[in-house]
């Protein structure tokens, strides 16, 4: 595939101001979709096939910019026309509100908030863990585990991070490669997941890594609810293999009412909100306005998020 052909940009399904603004302060050009249409920025993650609908419509269009980190929803999008379209993500954008609510839910289940927050009478049982000198594994290691490892700093934890590559990141004590994930899940008091979903990482993790950690130990998910096995996660907390869950994301999501992991004990959950669209568009705004400049450039340098049709991110 050649670099993307610089043209008119289409903000689908409606634009914004904001995003609007992005694209002319870039100097580029907005316009409805049409013929001449040479670039897309997809503002809707719940609608793959509006997407679909447009680039069939605009065949000539050579960028893409979708609106969150994670792909997996334009998997197919991205497989099937990869060959023509350079596709962009929001990957890293929004690392400082997500890695914000990672660090919330990792303290709100050491220190036992979903039990507080349910109770009607004063408890006397002291309960509650200390982040201080724990044991963290980060899964992953894009922008938001990064920025996690940045408000971990100031606890003075003992950091692994599992990644496809052993190539060491900054601010953790060792990296490992994700064929050594169960060696370190028995030494972690908190596992943090931010890893991108993929048809390699769906269900990573299960009831036999839930069988390694320790009684103590909490999990924190804000990556894809599909990372976890959610009937493994539930068994897992009721016979007490893991202490607590703090999840932004389920497998099925939206989680139904009645689901078994609403009432499974050491559970906080919040409805995928670790990003609000108040907090994301004015930081999908800048990488719109970064990436138009280099469409513009028609090098195919320059471009942040890039996504690898390949890997699937």
């Amino acid at each position: 595939m050649g670099p993307p052909a610089a043209g008119p940009v289409a903000i689908l399904p409606a634009p914004t101001d904001l995003h609007v603004s992005a694209v002319t302060d870039a100097g580029g050009t907005v316009a409805d979709l049409g013929e001449d249409t040479r670039g897309i920025v997809w503002l809707d993650a719940r609608d793959p096939s509006g997407l679909a609908q447009a680039l069939e419509s605009a065949p000539s269009v050579s960028w893409v910019q979708l609106p969150f980190a994670g792909v997996d929803a334009f998997a197919h999008l991205i497989r099937e026309h990869g060959d023509r379209v350079l596709f962009t993500s929001a990957k890293g954008a929004y690392a400082e509100p997500v890695a914000e609510h990672a660090l919330a839910l990792t303290l709100a289940t050491l220190r036992v908030l979903p039990k507080r927050a349910r109770v009607r009478s004063w408890g006397t049982e002291p309960e509650g863990v200390s982040l201080y000198g724990r044991s963290v594994v980060v899964i992953g290691a894009g922008g938001i585990a990064l920025e996690y490892l940045r408000l971990l700093a100031p606890f003075e934890v003992d950091v692994t991070v599992v990644r496809r590559s052993s190539a060491p990141v900054p601010g953790a004590a060792r990296t490992v490669t994700t064929d050594e994930l169960d060696a370190v899940l028995p030494h972690a008091d908190v596992v943090m997941i931010a890893a991108a979903m993929t048809d390699d990482t769906s269900k990573l993790f299960g009831a036999s890594q839930f069988s390694l950690m320790k009684p103590s130990a909490r999990l924190v998910n804000i990556a894809r609810g599909g990372l976890v096995d959610t009937d493994a996660l539930v068994e897992a907390l009721h016979a007490g293999e893991i202490a607590g869950a703090g999840l932004d994301v389920t497998d099925p999501e939206p989680l139904p009412d009645g689901h078994p992991l609403w009432d499974a004990p050491g559970v906080v959950i919040t409805p995928h909100q670790a990003d609000t669209p108040e907090m994301v568009e004015p930081l999908l705004a800048e990488r719109v306005r970064h990436n138009v400049t280099a469409f513009l450039t028609e090098s195919g340098e320059g471009f942040v998020g890039v996504v690898d049709p390949a890997a699937g991110y």
